[in-house]
């Protein structure tokens, strides 16, 4: 599960110098990671259904094996282009984790029991953002960028290895699959048209849309508009997965005093709160040097930290109608989802500037539109507005 992550964070040090290498503009080399969001988003429709026909064991060995060696590929790459469309392929094999372990969760736990496991889970995959910067920047400093893709594939290679030996199938011997591309597609339909599922799916995508416009302007930002030396980016950058992971902790405690709805609504507005107040304190100090790394840095973290709680509340809420379905459900969670963080991703290439506004205003508009779709989709509360308008 957190190969994705990994692919991701661990060679966002080198962007300026991958830059640099490949002859191009860091505008053009963030479409790298906009590429990639749009991989896992388009990637995670496939794999749910093969997971459901064939097994969950299967769909990670191949998801797998695509991951390594599209990552080789990168690694050889000659032109920005060829890397833009390696970067695709490599985040179509590392999404099969992100989609299967989610039904393999909804295979062995009911709701509550699987918001637990996905915290722990959160615990596991949240290392990547803090360590992969950190290994990156020196990975970089030592043997070049490439070197980085070297490192990604080893470490793919070794969970392909790992899946083979130990994973046992977990699917539901009752498992019942369509037997043709309509009826899959047909499926997705059933699923979409569940209210609250898209309101997670939404609520979850947007909130993280934020991450992941931080994870595309913050190469910028922090290493060429704050100046931060990129063997020590992954210490600011790390400070927010790191917020995210411990946060995520909290889910076990304060799921006894709450229900998971309760819970999420009023993490929702902290979301909100921590984005509105990123987006003035780029306005208002980014020019002060860093006084003004850290203005932004303070809301930023809350903001992060929101997320470790998002992610396992949306997705246990969302899974929880759909047993039979599950990678099904999951394939369209983590669509919906990484369609949101490719937006927010493309968003911020769309509109750089030179400034942190179009990081930070992303950041902003992303935590505005999750508290929306949790408010007026997936919040119970939203049935009975639904119901009174109708009456």
């Amino acid at each position: 599960m957190s190969l994705g992550p990994t692919a991701v964070d661990m060679y966002l040090p080198a962007l300026p110098s991958l830059a640099a290498g490949l002859g191009t503009d860091l505008g053009r080399v963030q479409l790298t990671l906009a590429t990639f969001f749009a991989g896992l988003s388009i990637g995670q429709l496939f794999w749910g259904p093969l997971a459901d026909r064939y097994g969950r064991r299967p769909a990670l060995l191949f998801g797998l094996a695509l991951f390594t060696l599209s990552s080789a590929a990168c690694a050889m790459a000659t032109s920005v282009d060829a890397l833009i469309v390696m970067r695709f392929f490599q985040a179509v094999g590392s999404s099969c984790g992100m989609v299967v372990v989610l039904a393999i969760v909804r295979d062995c736990f009911p709701p509550e029991g699987a918001a637990r496991m996905l915290s722990r889970l959160m615990l596991i995959m949240g290392v990547a953002p803090v360590f992969a910067p950190l290994l990156g920047g020196q990975v970089l400093a030592w043997f070049g960028w490439r070197a980085i893709f070297w490192f990604v594939t080893i470490a793919g290679a070794a969970c392909l290895v790992s899946i083979a030996v130990q994973l046992k199938e977990t699917r539901p011997e009752h498992t019942h699959v369509p037997k043709d591309l309509f009826a899959v597609i047909a499926g997705f339909g059933t699923i979409l048209t569940h209210r609250r599922f898209v309101g997670y799916a939404l609520t979850r995508g947007s909130a993280y849309g934020g991450m992941f416009a931080l994870i595309t302007g913050s190469p910028f930002v922090f290493i060429e508009f704050f100046g931060v030396p990129p063997q020590y980016f992954g210490w600011v950058f790390g400070a927010a997965a790191a917020t995210m992971i411990a946060a995520s902790q909290l889910n076990g405690p304060l799921l006894k005093r709450f229900t998971p709805e309760h819970l999420l609504a009023r993490t929702m507005v902290v979301t909100v709160t921590a984005g509105l107040l990123l987006v003035s304190a780029a306005l208002l100090f980014s020019g002060f040097g860093l006084w003004g790394l850290l203005a932004i840095m303070i809301p930023q973290l809350f903001y992060s930290g929101t997320l470790g709680l998002v992610q396992p509340l949306a997705a246990s809420q969302a899974m929880a109608p759909f047993g039979a379905r599950a990678g099904a459900a999951s394939s369209m969670f983590g669509c919906l989802s990484f369609l949101m963080a490719a937006l927010a991703s493309s968003s911020v290439s769309f509109f750089h500037n030179g400034t942190v506004l179009p990081m930070t205003g992303t950041i902003a508009a992303a935590g505005v539109l999750a508290f929306l779709a949790h408010h007026f989709l997936a919040s119970p509360r939203a049935e009975d507005k639904v119901a009174t308008a109708a009456h």
